[in-house]
């Protein structure tokens, strides 16, 4: 097959219209007048968004269901304290062992009435015991070995008497026959010197006498000393020898005073060391009530400040405790009176203690607010209710609904009272 060659085509002529030229034509659009205000209106909310949105500057945004807000009245403020007490025993004595031993026999059950010095339980030490023994034999030896040194300084003090009698006897004897024989010279039957014998003997025995009773003196001075000597050591042997029965003693466990006897928790077989408790004997009948106190009040609290509890009851403040730990500070309060019936160690009641007397005062509810700023400083809400200013203020004296206002806010004053703890800005914006 042959191509039959195609001819150029023959452009149009100058002047004439392109063909289908006559069926476009340009449409002009019109745009609406409502989009310029729109742009306007939405640029407006963008900017009202992002300002409600991103915070101003030293501000900080909470959700409004994490506030509280309460306000500021003028009102009469009770100056008191509550608290909740515990009760106790007035008076708690501690039952120790002594001597360490094992433990034996008990002879009383945890929670018994007990009286002074009655026996609780019993213990076993071998050792202790020989060494008691021996040492009560030891101290029976020098008793009697004192006693032996008294019985001769005794006999000595005898025989020296016997030997001053005796010789006041022989000079009676000596004087006597001098006097017959001095009859016998004056009458011409015995010559001098039969006189001058029975002469020296008398003068012998006079001397001897004199010499005796010289030494007896002297004796008797000595003889007081020593024998004071031996009655100190007796007393002190004496009292050695009471003490060793009483380590013996010792080992039997008695209750130092009379109530009731708690934690009484040995049990038979149990080894105690000297020192260690054994359990303790409360006052029966005779109560206290215990009260751990914010230490706010620690300067506040004094003894001898009234209070009442559930029913009425009437307290005293009896000791203040001024150690503080995790915050608190402990405090006694004593009955004005008799304790109510069937109170039991550990029974929980709500106590009033009063502060001061109640006064007209400007006061704001308590809350989160004043732990955060520790009450130099508030958040004071606008009409908008939507932001609060931080407001430095003093406050003074509380209680468990209120606390007083002394300067930096005015009775309307509208705060927050929630816990602002974390918020370091000077404003706060409400969400």
């Amino acid at each position: 097959m042959t191509d039959t060659p195609r001819s150029p085509a023959t452009p149009p002529a100058p002047g004439t219209p392109a063909p289908g030229a006559a069926m476009d034509r340009r449409i002009e659009r019109k745009r609406p007048r409502w989009r310029l205000p729109a742009a306007i209106a939405a640029i407006l909310v963008a900017g009202l968004l992002l300002w409600r949105l991103i915070p101003a500057s030293n501000s900080t945004d909470m959700a409004s269901a994490d506030v509280e807000v309460g306000q500021v009245a003028h009102a009469p403020f009770d100056d008191f304290l509550p608290v909740r007490a515990t009760a106790a025993p007035l008076v708690t004595t501690f039952v120790g062992a002594i001597s360490g031993g094992q433990v034996q026999k008990l002879l009383v059950q945890d929670g018994a009435a007990v009286v002074a010095g009655q026996a609780l339980a019993t213990l076993a030490n071998p050792s202790l015991t020989l060494d008691i023994l021996t040492r009560e034999a030891t101290i029976a030896s020098q008793l009697g070995t004192v006693s032996g040194d008294d019985l001769s300084l005794q006999r000595g003090r005898l025989d020296r008497a016997s030997q001053t009698a005796a010789a006041g006897y022989d000079l009676v004897k000596a004087e006597r026959d001098l006097s017959v024989q001095q009859q016998l010279h004056d009458q011409g039957f015995v010559s001098d010197a039969g006189v001058a014998s029975y002469k020296e003997q008398a003068d012998y025995q006079k001397k001897r006498l004199a010499q005796l009773r010289v030494g007896e003196t002297q004796e008797r001075g000595t003889a007081s000393v020593q024998a004071e000597r031996l009655a100190q050591t007796r007393t002190r042997l004496s009292g050695t020898l009471q003490a060793v029965q009483a380590s013996l003693d010792a080992l039997t466990i008695r209750a130092p005073v009379a109530g009731r006897l708690t934690n009484f928790t040995i049990q038979p077989g149990q080894n105690l060391k000297a020192g260690d408790q054994a359990g303790q004997v409360d006052s029966e009948g005779r109560w206290k009530l215990i009260a751990d106190v914010d230490e706010y009040y620690l300067g506040r609290v004094r003894v001898g400040q009234k209070g009442t509890a559930d029913g009425g009851v009437r307290l005293s403040v009896i000791k203040v405790l001024p150690t503080v730990t995790d915050g608190r500070f402990r405090v006694e309060l004593g009955f004005d009176g008799s304790p109510p019936a069937g109170l039991n160690r550990g029974q929980t009641m709500d106590v009033r203690v009063t502060l001061g007397a109640t006064r007209a005062a400007t006061v704001a509810p308590v809350g989160g607010w004043l732990d955060a700023g520790g009450g130099t400083s508030a958040f004071v809400l606008d009409a908008s209710g939507r932001h609060a200013t931080r407001r430095p203020i003093r406050t003074g004296a509380r209680n468990a609904e209120v606390v007083e206002i002394l300067s930096g806010l005015q009775p309307g004053d509208r705060i927050v009272t929630s816990t602002t703890t974390s918020v370091k800005s000077d404003s706060i914006n409400i969400r």
